[in-house]
């Protein structure tokens, strides 16, 4: 079992769902974050005031899968989130202990689904 954590620009959310369900994947937790890297921001003014913006718009999804699941999730979100420039993000891969199902109390593979 593998926790997929991606962090995508906000824009290319649909693309990125849209091959996601091509893919049979329809379980996600989708949040908007604030972050920075490669990017870097850029500098605006405010009333007469430089402000310098690092902190940049995204979308934080977080999809738990059973194993032969992980290349199938990397690659929809990878087709749907690239752009080829800079700043179309990252993806995480991390090993679950433990899941588990409050409806049912399934754990394992079988609470995934």
């Amino acid at each position: 079992m593998k926790l997929i954590i991606a962090y995508i620009q906000p824009e290319k959310l649909n693309d990125v769902k849209q091959e996601l369900f091509k893919a049979d994947i329809k379980k996600m937790s989708v949040t908007n974050s604030l972050g920075c890297g490669m990017q870097g921001g850029y500098t605006e003014t405010y009333r007469g005031i430089p402000l310098e913006v690092n902190l940049l718009k995204k979308v934080r999804l977080e999809i738990a899968v059973n194993d032969d699941f992980v290349n199938v999730t990397v690659d929809a979100i990878m087709n749907g989130a690239r752009t080829g420039n800079i700043g179309d993000g990252k993806i995480f891969i991390l090993d679950m202990a433990e899941c588990m199902r409050i409806r049912t109390g399934e754990k394992g593979k079988k609470a995934i689904g």
